[in-house]
Order: structure tokens, then sequence, then C-alpha cells
């Protein structure tokens, strides 16, 4: 049973410019299919769309980096109310590496990196409980 805190967020372009594959279980965490790839060349466990923040507060969202504070309490609200969602990533992260793709922009704000986040600590107090 490996330590549950291995996750890595990783930029789906990066990933495809990249030699180097993902670490252990790769999940796509956004609600859509990164634009301009195709679905043979990227190489995912699972697409967990239901992990990905609703549309409606996507386009709240923007990518305002002015409302990702608020953003980030949104979805983690939102992340709470969906954990049958979550249990294949919570499970594969309890086994071993996990790597999550996204696909926007900005490498510091986006829904992976709150996930990530999201994740590493639901791991650390189910195994401290």
């Amino acid at each position: 049973m490996g330590h549950g805190t291995d996750i890595t967020v990783r930029r789906v372009y990066d990933v495809l410019k990249e030699e180097a594959e993902p670490r252990g279980r790769v999940f796509l965490v956004d609600a859509m299919w990164p634009r301009g790839v195709r679905k043979a060349d990227l190489r995912v466990d699972d697409w967990l769309k239901g992990a990905a923040p609703s549309r409606e507060l996507r386009t709240w969202f923007g990518h305002d980096p002015e409302r990702w504070p608020q953003f980030c309490e949104r979805y983690r609200a939102e992340l709470g109310e969906h954990s049958d969602d979550l249990r294949p990533l919570e499970r594969a992260a309890a086994e071993g590496p996990v790597t999550l793709l996204y696909s926007a922009r900005d490498e510091h704000r986006n829904n992976a990196v709150v996930l990530a986040d999201y994740l590493k600590e639901r791991l650390t107090a189910s195994r401290g409980a």
C-alpha cells in the first residue's frame, strides 16, 4: 500500500510534447476533452468529468486571477458534493502515484491544482482517522 500523497499535476500539452510518461495512474480531470488532441494520442486511465468544476463555476471564473481564491472555495464545495466521482481517484492515490491532467493555460491556477490539494487533505485525514 502506497503512502497516498504522490499526486502530480501536469498540463496535457506538456505531456504530449515531452518524452517522459506521466507517473502512475493518469486521470484527465477536465469536463471537456483538450482542444486539438486526438483521443489516441493521450494515454489516460480514466477521464473523470465528474471531478471537474461545474459549467457555471468555470464560466464565472473565466480564468480571472482576481476570482481565484473564491473559485478555490466554490470548487472545493462542489467536490464535497461529488465524493462518488472522486472514489476512483482516491483509491488510485492510496495505492501509488497518480497524475492529474488538465488543459488550462495557467499552471498555478487551475482545477487540477485545487483537486490535488483536496485529495491530499482527504487522504491524510483518512489515514489519521
